[in-house]
């Protein structure tokens, strides 16, 4: 790999995390930078925050870690965590803007009218376009300064109490957003008593795992969500203050408008 890489400045990488979950694959990838004196290199985060607690995020803070491990003692590689929090693209499945990421449904379905939410008190959620994210990345290859480690995109912070009262007001004229609860113990036991559970139809998935992967995917989002997780930081706003970010409920509007 380190041949392929030799000449190259700057590395992205997209190893689903799941297909990966102890960092192997990205850690070689990691090896391969050094050994061919790649100057920039952002793992497979492009979501939450780190330490989420979730065992499906579980390989992006292996990597992190392995990061700052091999840059502890000298700077061998820049690295960036870029963390944009819930893509806001997935809150008009099934509709979509992107050609690239493929969209699916969240416990934030603004299709059906409904939400699914952790037991306890409110929590942070930002909500960032993949056109957002795209500016962000596009800038950051060629930025001058240092990379920093954390690198949060906030495109747009709401509490979860907020962005329901805007969902409300854009999709409850026919019927309000109906709100389930699900407990912290149904949540770690992936045992849930909802009406409904968002179906994760990922390209990475087979038809035959879809149906337990939606229960994880389920209670890996709520106890992300439950950590503060999506309430990401905003590194990159402060570094890069002239990429305008998209507005949550201009952008909910343009599409749920009929």
């Amino acid at each position: 790999m380190t041949k392929h890489l030799r000449g190259t400045e700057v590395v992205l990488s997209f190893i689903v995390g799941h297909l990966d979950p102890e960092g192997i694959a990205q850690k070689n990838l990691v090896d391969a930078c050094i050994a061919a004196r790649v100057k920039r290199f952002a793992p497979s985060e492009w979501s939450i925050a780190s330490n989420s607690g979730s065992a499906m995020y579980r390989s992006k803070d292996i990597v992190s870690a392995y990061l700052r491990q091999v840059n502890k003692d000298k700077k061998r590689l820049e690295f960036c965590l870029f963390q944009p929090g819930l893509f806001l693209d997935y809150l008009i499945f099934p509709h979509s803007t992107t050609k690239h990421a493929q969209l699916f449904c969240t416990p934030w379905d603004l299709q059906n009218r409904r939400a699914i939410i952790p037991e306890g008190p409110d929590f942070p959620l930002v909500l960032t376009t993949v056109g957002d994210l795209v500016k962000v990345v596009v800038e950051a290859v060629t930025f001058q300064g240092t990379w920093p480690e954390r690198g949060g995109i906030c495109g747009n912070k709401f509490m979860n109490s907020e962005f329901l009262k805007l969902a409300e007001s854009i999709r409850g004229e026919i019927r309000p957003i109906h709100v389930e609860v699900a407990s912290n113990t149904d949540i770690d036991n992936l045992s849930f008593k909802t009406s409904w559970i968002p179906q994760a139809n990922h390209a990475s998935l087979s038809p035959e795992e879809r149906a337990s992967i939606s229960k994880q995917f389920l209670g890996m989002i709520l106890t992300a969500v439950r950590n503060g997780a999506f309430g990401v930081t905003e590194e990159w706003n402060q570094l890069l203050p002239n990429v305008e970010m998209t507005k949550a409920e201009t952008f909910l509007r343009m599409i749920w408008k009929d």
